[in-house]
């Protein structure tokens, strides 16, 4: 068979979108069958489990070459990071070392083998990408959040370690305690415990909560939010040039450089 013509017919099968249920509903499988693997269960079962968990390995084997062998500019594939991940998925879950000291290793790239559903779900990586490009921007609210940590932490072991040293004995424990109050995990007895020394001590954690769960929290979700807005944006863009199609400013332009040129020829006509 022609190469190009075995080319052209993986790349539409790439392409399918049944294809592409069928490899999700694949790696879904494969996560059922580790999170099997977890449970007591009989030997023959455990046999069964081994096998599909081969026949999984298998089909991802498969289901990467059809997409190597597909991909129109092949020196491009390796450059996508999420091709890279596949791959490399694939060709350590190969390696036989389920008697070896490595062992656990393979069990954990399995496990791995699920993070393949963000690889071919577009909207997982639109998810993803959206919030490794928020990172740089989530560090400086991190940052400040974690001044706002130490400064009330400082203040916590100052005044309340003699109430409770096991919460407020040094500046870390102290830290964690007030991270404690920031998820509302029974941060109401923490308080109440000063208040019987300090009355007014529930203005430490008013405000600690204020700052931190309600204003730095939404912070963190905004910059996510709007991210992820720009990235859509981009991909809708980049999706409707790749489909020959003109947006506003393309449309827009055409017909002012019309304009100039019915201008110019007026101009010629008027003068002749």
């Amino acid at each position: 068979m022609n190469f190009d013509l075995l080319q052209a017919r993986f790349y539409a099968l790439r392409s399918n979108r049944i294809f592409e249920f069928f490899v999700v509903g694949v790696i879904m499988f494969s996560a059922l069958v580790i999170g099997a693997k977890t449970y007591d269960i009989p030997d023959n079962v455990l046999m069964v489990i081994s096998w599909l968990d081969s026949a999984i390995t298998l089909f991802f084997l498969v289901e990467i070459t059809i997409r190597f062998i597909g991909e129109p500019d092949k020196r491009n594939f390796f450059k996508n990071p999420w091709n890279v991940f596949d791959t490399l998925i694939v060709v350590v879950s190969l390696v036989p070392i389920q008697d070896s000291e490595m062992a656990l290793v393979g069990r954990l790239i399995r496990i791995f083998r699920v993070l393949r559903m963000v690889s071919i779900v577009p909207e997982l990586r639109l998810l993803l990408n959206s919030l490794i490009k928020a990172l740089p921007q989530l560090g400086y609210v991190i940052l400040l959040m974690f001044i706002i940590f130490y400064i009330y932490a400082a203040v916590g072991a100052s005044f309340f370690a003699e109430i409770n040293p096991e919460l407020w004995g040094d500046i870390s424990i102290a830290m964690l305690t007030l991270f404690r109050v920031m998820t509302f995990e029974d941060w109401t007895d923490v308080m109440y415990e000063t208040m019987a020394v300090y009355p007014f001590s529930w203005l430490f954690y008013l405000t600690f909560i204020f700052l931190t769960t309600f204003a730095f929290l939404n912070m963190v979700i905004g910059i996510v939010v709007n991210v992820m807005e720009s990235e859509h944006a981009q991909e809708e863009k980049e999706k409707a040039i790749a489909e020959g199609q003109l947006t506003i400013e393309d449309l827009s332009n055409q017909i002012n450089e019309l304009k100039l040129i019915i201008e110019a020829q007026n101009k010629e006509k008027e003068t002749s």
